[in-house]
């Protein structure tokens, strides 16, 4: 059996952990950031930070198709996360409200997953990494340098370990780049003559996030969806566990009049402008506003055409690919690679370096680059709507594609068969073309888009919001704000 040494101990490279020590690998899990104090008692207190990973204190939630594939895998770390608080949360919960919806259709179970804060989520991973026999977790260490050992056949470098930041050389069969969209391994490769192409999208989003416990209003009510646009500006909620729950405001990176959105009075201003969305801000404030910026798609390929660049060493979850945020498409994304990657081990060992490269990293293409693409896609137009608006103008594009989603986002609560295909693509259990296209759906959303707005979910323009943001009045929920500002500011 093998030694792979895994470079992250977020949530993707703690899975991979256990998933390659359940089948007799030895794992060693290193991590820039201290893991002494990562319990699930911390997580749930609020007293666990983790600075290598800026995205930490966003709002998180695990996509059914991530649980489903958590829960066959390992049931164990689920049974975890709802002793935490954990609990059952159903993405349609808010959406029932559709005609003829009949919330109680057998198979309207696949939107359900289970509810976490990232910290919760991560610390009973982590616990149940710890206990696996097999997996040894070091934490802030850093790993500095890859050296390289014997070719494999590809004439290109073969990593052989790691070097560490107190100096330790930890060989290994296999390193699997786990540690996130922040990755520094790649420059770590180009040192050795191994460094990936790497495709980046320019425009990105910033997000300004707060974390709320429930006082005796309790947890607020579900909105139809998770995530919804407004102009300029999306909102995004989500439950978290126990009584605790997030709410994130997105910009776009390059709109520097919404910036005041990091201070409390103006995020708290901003969205009781959204009627639909101001309840989520009624309860006891846990945290100030978290900002992060900088969240760009970025596609890390380590083969080049018929040859991987570099063997030995494989990319997973957000150091493989990163996608936009607001859709929460990471965690699972992440997931399905560490499932990818035991099965390829299952396969074909480690002794063929370049077939278990270019195995892994055609199928991780296969399944996982044309959700990157669409997503990709969809973020630039979404800057540049932002920009459009930004100028006063409305964005206007020829790509049928952006058409059709933005048709679905207008319309999806007008039918109920509608309704469940945007819950399957939301969910990631299954594509657009398959939901929409294969199903003959997409007529039906033509016809009953043909004159919805942009924007369904009401909300202000940008002349309004902006007023909002410069010490303008609060709107009609006025009085509904106070009371959540009273208790917490």
């Amino acid at each position: 059996m093998a030694h792979v040494v895994i470079i992250g101990a977020g949530p993707v490279g703690l899975v991979t952990s256990i998933l390659l020590a359940a089948d007799g690998h030895r794992a060693t899990v290193l991590d820039r950031d201290p893991t002494a104090a990562r319990t699930v008692e911390a997580a749930i207190g609020g007293d666990w930070r983790r600075p290598g990973v800026k995205q930490f204190g966003h709002t998180h939630i695990l996509m059914p198709a991530g649980y489903r594939l958590l829960d066959k895998e390992l049931p164990g770390a689920v049974d975890r996360i709802r002793e935490a608080g954990g609990y059952t949360y159903s993405m349609l919960s808010g959406a029932w409200k559709v005609p003829g919806a009949d919330p109680g259709q057998a198979g309207d179970e696949r939107f359900e997953t289970i509810t976490a804060r990232r910290p919760v989520l991560e610390a009973a991973l982590f616990a149940t990494a710890a206990e696996t026999p097999g997996v040894r977790i070091l934490g802030g260490t850093k790993v500095v340098s890859l050296f390289v050992g014997e070719a494999r056949t590809s004439g290109r470098p073969h990593i052989a370990g790691v070097v560490t930041d107190s100096g330790a050389r930890i060989e290994a069969d296999l390193v699997v780049d786990a540690s996130g969209r922040r990755t520094d391994v790649p420059e770590l490769l180009a040192q050795v003559g191994g460094a990936p192409e790497v495709i980046r999208e320019e425009a990105g989003f910033r997000y300004y996030t707060r974390y709320f416990r429930a006082d005796e209003r309790g947890v607020p009510a579900p909105r139809t969806w998770p995530l919804t646009h407004h102009n300029s500006i999306s909102v995004i909620t989500a439950p978290g566990d126990g009584d605790t729950w997030s709410t994130t405001l997105v910009t776009s990176d390059r709109d520097q009049e919404l910036r005041p959105l990091s201070r409390v009075d103006v995020w708290n201003r901003v969205l009781a402008l959204y009627p639909h969305a101001a309840h989520w801000n009624e309860g006891v404030p846990l945290t100030d506003v978290h900002v992060m910026g900088g969240t760009h798609n970025t596609l890390r390929c380590l083969v080049a055409g018929e040859q991987p660049a570099v063997t030995g060493i494989l990319a997973i979850g957000d150091a493989r690919m990163t996608t936009n945020p607001q859709f929460g498409m990471g965690m699972t994304t992440g997931l399905r690679h560490a499932v990818r990657l035991r099965d390829a081990l299952r396969l074909l060992g480690t002794d063929d370096a370049v077939e278990l490269a270019l195995h892994v990293d055609r199928g991780i293409d296969a399944e996982s680059g044309p959700g990157w693409a669409d997503d990709t896609a969809w973020a630039r137009h979404r800057t540049a709507e932002i920009d459009a608006e930004m100028r006063g103008e409305r964005y206007a594009t020829d790509d049928p594609a952006w058409a059709l989603r933005t048709a679905v986002e207008a319309v999806f609560l007008k039918d109920p068969e509608i309704l469940r295909a945007w819950g399957d693509v939301g969910s990631m259990l299954a594509t657009a073309d398959a939901a929409f296209v294969e199903t003959g759906l997409v007529e039906r959303v033509i016809q009953l888009g043909a004159e919805a707005p942009r924007y369904p979910e009401p909300g202000p323009d940008r002349a309004e919001l902006l007023t909002a943001v410069r010490d303008g009045e609060p709107g009609p929920h006025r009085g509904r704000l106070l009371v959540a500002t009273r208790d917490g500011e």
